[in-house]
C-alpha cells in the first residue's frame, strides 16, 4: 500500500446530533486531516487578504474611500464568501471521513452563482431579523446554518437550500445556538494560548459544525445524496 492510499480514510459513522458529540467528533476528525485542513485554511486566508486590505484602506482615503470600500465589498461577495462555503465543504468531508484534497475547497465553483446568491440571501434575512428585535435574527441564523453545506455538498439552488436548512434544523436550532456559545470560550482559550492557539480553535469549531450537519442530515434523511456526490470517482 503506497503512501497516498494510506491517506484515504474510511467513512466514519456520524455522531449523535448534539453539542458535545459534535465537538467530540469534530475534534477526532480534525486531527486525522489536520495538515490538509490547515493548508486549506491558509489558502482561504490569503484569498481573503486583499479584501481585508481594501476594507482597511477605505478608512484611510477621503474621497476614494467609497470606491475602495465598494471594491472590497464586491471582492468579498464574489470571492471571499464563496471560498468560505468551499472551506465548509472541506471540513464536511473530513467529518465524514471522506478522502480530502486541497482542491475540494474549490468545489464551490461547481455551483458558484448559487453560493453567491445564497450567501447574500442568508445575510439579508439575518440582518432583517436582527433589525426587528435581535432575537429573530439569532433564530434565523441558527435555522439557516446548514445552507453553505447544502449548496456545495448537494449542489442545491439558493431557495431550495434555504428551505432544506430550515427543515433540517427543525428541533436542532438550539444545538446550533449552544455550539455557537461554546465557540466563544474555545476562541478565548486559543487566544490565551500564545495567540497561535486561535488557529486550531477556529478549525475545531468549523469541524464541530460540519459534524453537526453530518449528524443531522444523516439522521433526517437526505444525507445519502451528499455522500453519493462525495463518493463519485475523481475524474480529474
Amino acid at each position: 500500500m503506497n503512501q497516498e492510499a494510506k491517506r484515504v480514510v474510511q467513512n466514519v459513522p456520524p455522531p449523535e446530533p448534539g453539542v458535545i458529540t459534535s465537538y467530540g467528533h469534530g475534534w477526532r476528525q480534525l486531527w486525522k486531516f489536520i495538515l490538509e485542513l490547515f493548508v486549506i485554511g491558509l489558502i482561504a486566508f490569503f484569498i481573503a487578504l486583499p479584501g481585508a486590505i481594501m476594507g482597511h484602506a477605505a478608512e484611510e482615503f477621503q474621497y476614494a474611500g467609497v470606491l475602495v470600500g465598494l471594491m472590497a465589498m464586491v471582492y468579498g461577495i464574489l470571492l471571499t464568501n464563496p471560498i468560505e462555503y468551499g472551506v465548509s465543504f472541506a471540513f464536511l468531508k473530513a467529518a465524514r471521513g471522506d478522502r480530502l484534497q486541497i482542491k475540494d475547497m474549490f468545489e464551490v465553483f461547481q455551483n458558484y452563482w448559487h453560493a453567491v446568491l445564497a450567501n447574500l440571501l442568508v445575510g439579508v434575512i439575518i440582518v432583517l431579523g436582527i433589525f426587528v428585535l435581535i432575537v429573530p435574527g439569532i433564530i434565523l441564523a441558527c435555522r439557516l446554518a446548514f445552507v453553505s453545506y447544502l449548496v456545495v455538498d448537494r449542489k442545491m439552488e439558493t431557495i431550495p437550500a434555504v428551505k432544506e436548512s430550515w427543515r433540517l434544523t427543525r428541533g436542532h436550532a438550539n444545538k446550533v445556538f449552544l455550539m455557537a456559545l461554546l465557540a466563544i470560550p474555545i476562541v478565548i482559550a486559543g487566544i490565551i494560548c500564545l495567540v497561535v492557539g486561535i488557529i486550531p480553535a477556529v478549525m475545531w469549531i468549523h469541524s464541530a459544525f460540519a459534524s453537526l450537519y453530518y449528524a443531522v442530515s444523516t439522521s433526517q434523511g437526505g444525507g445519502e445524496q451528499g455522500r453519493a456526490v462525495a463518493a463519485e470517482p475523481d475524474m480529474g
